[in-house]
């Protein structure tokens, strides 16, 4: 005789939910425990070395002094630390942040504690640095913008494209064909602002260019921008060679002066940093600002967005799709040009043969880092201008480590922040996709 079992749906236990994938955590502004962890052992070994190298490696009773004000000015105290004791203490506290992001007490903070940690890690090495010394905050705030500069912009040039959906690897080369022309006619002109100007006109060009290439021949976007980058190295070099080097006066541009704003530029600390510099830092925020406002709050930056995001919705809808990209890409070139004139009339007053040195490479970086967004790639380019110009400073305090590693310094920011702290990031959806009208 058979025995039925009649199984009802509270015996029944459901099936335990899938654990959810690291998109589904970065939407819920959630962190994967593996990635998470990743986050605290980096913080521990930070940590470890600021003990070790900075606090043991360094003698005692000396001090470092932090310098916050303008050469000559005393407004604000110096700040003077123990340096030995101080790496000591940081690296403590770096290793018990970086435990509690191990064992998870802090899951829901883990960029805002790993960005702390970086923060105590460049204190530390700057008192190591700096014992028995002085640095300047100032000029290191003051480097770190105006380094920043080109890389926000060059991002701004590169988000005006790849928002539109055509990715644009040529920033880099813009940028030195801008530098070139700016310092050529500027010299011919005796005008650093007809020499800007001409800068931003060529870098349309090249955009313009651009678009042709990849919206009109529907080449690869990737290869287009390769051939722009080519295309400018062996412009420039052969017309630095056969034209500047014959004629040195077309290779005196001169440069922009600061434009001091009155009664801000007094304000301690920040009135040097923000409101005494040239025309270029005003631009570059106004660009940042106006950007984050016009693409997000604005039927103009709506329509450049429903293009990247989704080209035949956006077709359906009236708008015209290539239009749209062409103007995008032209526009991201120009601010290019405006980029690569900095390099000529503002940084040395004078062109170089390949004086932006991959900063168009390091620009995209910046641009993933900051998720496409004006904002973001402005931070970003804070970031790597930081690394560039501590550089610097390191290499001014003597410290012991070596010049290659120093000269390395920024590309070594790059490759870590974009292959470890960026994670997943979503372009736009049909960024590098050749759209056609069906």
């Amino acid at each position: 005789m058979r025995m039925s079992t009649v199984v009802t749906d509270a015996q029944v236990e459901p099936p335990e939910p899938p654990e959810p994938t690291d998109a589904e955590l970065a939407a819920r502004g959630e962190m994967s425990a593996r990635r998470r962890g990743g986050f605290g052992i980096a913080s521990i070994v930070l940590g470890a070395i600021m003990i070790r190298a900075f606090g043991l490696g360094s003698e005692s009773g000396l001090d470092a002094t932090f310098v916050f004000n303008k050469r000559g000015e005393s407004t604000l105290p110096d700040l003077v630390l123990p340096a030995r004791e101080t790496c000591l203490v940081l690296g403590l506290i770096a290793v018990l942040l970086g435990a509690a992001l191990v064992t998870g007490l802090l899951r829901r903070r883990t960029y805002l504690v790993f960005g702390i940690v970086l923060a105590l890690f460049v204190v530390a090495l700057l008192a190591w640095a700096a014992r028995g010394d002085s640095v300047s905050i100032l000029g290191l705030f003051q480097g770190t913008l105006f380094k920043a500069v080109p890389l926000a912009l060059g991002a701004l040039a590169g988000l005006m494209c790849e928002r539109s959906g055509v990715i644009n690897i040529g920033i880099e080369g813009m940028l030195l064909t801008a530098a070139f022309t700016g310092a050529l006619t500027a010299s011919a002109a005796d005008s650093v602002w007809i020499g800007m100007f001409s800068g931003i006109a060529i870098g349309a060009l090249l955009g313009a260019l651009l678009a042709v290439l990849s919206i009109r021949y529907r080449v690869d976007q990737i290869i287009g921008g390769t051939v722009i980058n080519i295309l400018a190295l062996g412009l420039t070099s052969y017309l630095g060679t056969q034209v500047l080097a014959e004629y040195p006066d077309l290779n005196e541009p001169g440069s922009f002066q600061p434009l001091g704003i009155p009664l801000l530029q007094d304000i301690p600390f920040f009135g040097p940093l923000l409101f005494d510099r040239t025309i270029y830092v005003y631009l570059m925020f106004a660009l940042v600002f106006g950007l984050a406002w016009a693409l997000y709050r604005t039927r103009w930056g709506l329509r450049i967005r429903a293009v990247g995001e989704h080209p035949g919705a956006a077709d359906t809808v009236g708008i015209n799709v290539l239009a749209t990209r062409y103007r995008s890409v032209i526009t991201g070139g120009a601010i290019a040009g405006l980029a690569g004139t900095l390099f000529t009339l503002d940084a040395v007053s004078g062109f170089n043969e390949e004086m932006t040195a991959g900063r168009g490479f390091i620009a995209l970086a910046a641009l993933i880092f900051g998720r496409w967004h004006p904002v973001g790639a402005f931070i970003a380019a804070l970031v790597f201008g930081f690394a560039e110009e501590l550089q610097g400073r390191l290499a001014l305090l003597n410290t012991p480590i070596p010049s290659e590693i120093l000269l390395a310094t920024p590309y070594i920011v790059t490759i870590i922040v974009v292959a470890g702290l960026v994670g997943r990031s979503r372009p736009p959806a049909a960024d590098g996709q050749i759209y056609e009208r069906s």
